[in-house]
């Protein structure tokens, strides 16, 4: 985060030397030429402030408490998680996360999972209830608010999902072989060229979870 605002900070006194620079050397002219310069300054701003948004992305830097997951939550679209912050720069941030959540999207696009028949519940007492693409389950949860990390049973199964924030609610997500798991006894596919590209996702990015942006 530091890191991020010293680069903020860098670019807006760089854009201020220009700017004085162009000013007396008569190559700025008008408001439209100082305008753009301040929009460049401004954006910069903006970017470092965004990087909070972009950190919220690590699974345990925000601390959510179990009382924050009680309630039903409704699929908003594909999510993404990296396990720290180091991975995530590593990884490209942004631009990493903009191509995993693209691929996700064309495989739950490709077996019809949408906001109608993918959510999942939990209650106070450590129950949940769930649907992907329409498919039920249920069992128990137990949640870890210092690590982020949610462990769902069920009589057949058991898999951790980890929590992090977003802009509208909340991300849902697996190691990504787990969650082709999940997809396909959802979908009954086996060997399906989208999700084996969803499988390997950990492998193409050291460090990602993948699976869904929930929101009530």
């Amino acid at each position: 985060m530091k890191k991020l605002l010293l680069t903020a900070t860098a670019a807006v006194a760089m854009m201020a030397t220009s700017c004085g620079s162009m000013m007396q050397s008569g190559t700025a002219t008008g408001n439209t030429g100082l305008g753009d310069l301040l929009g460049g300054v401004l954006g910069s701003v903006v970017n470092a402030n965004s990087a909070q948004g972009l950190l919220d992305m690590v699974i345990g830097y925000v601390k959510i408490d179990q009382q924050a997951l009680i309630g039903t939550w409704y699929y908003s679209g594909p999510g993404c998680a990296f396990t720290s912050e180091n991975l995530l720069s590593k990884a490209g941030g942004t631009v990493a996360a903009a191509n995993v959540k693209e691929k996700l999207k064309t495989a739950y696009d490709g077996i019809g999972v949408s906001s109608q028949n993918t959510q999942f519940t939990f209650t106070a007492d450590g129950q949940f209830s769930a649907k992907i693409k329409g498919i039920p389950f249920s069992g128990t949860y137990t949640y870890d608010p210092s690590s982020g990390a949610l462990q769902l049973k069920t009589m057949l199964v058991s898999s951790t999902a980890y929590i992090t924030r977003t802009s509208s609610g909340l991300a849902l997500t697996f190691e990504s072989k787990k969650l082709v798991t999940l997809l396909q006894t959802a979908a009954a596919l086996s060997g399906n060229s989208i999700l084996q590209t969803v499988g390997n996702m950990s492998k193409d990015i050291d460090g990602v979870r993948v699976g869904f942006e929930m929101s009530k």
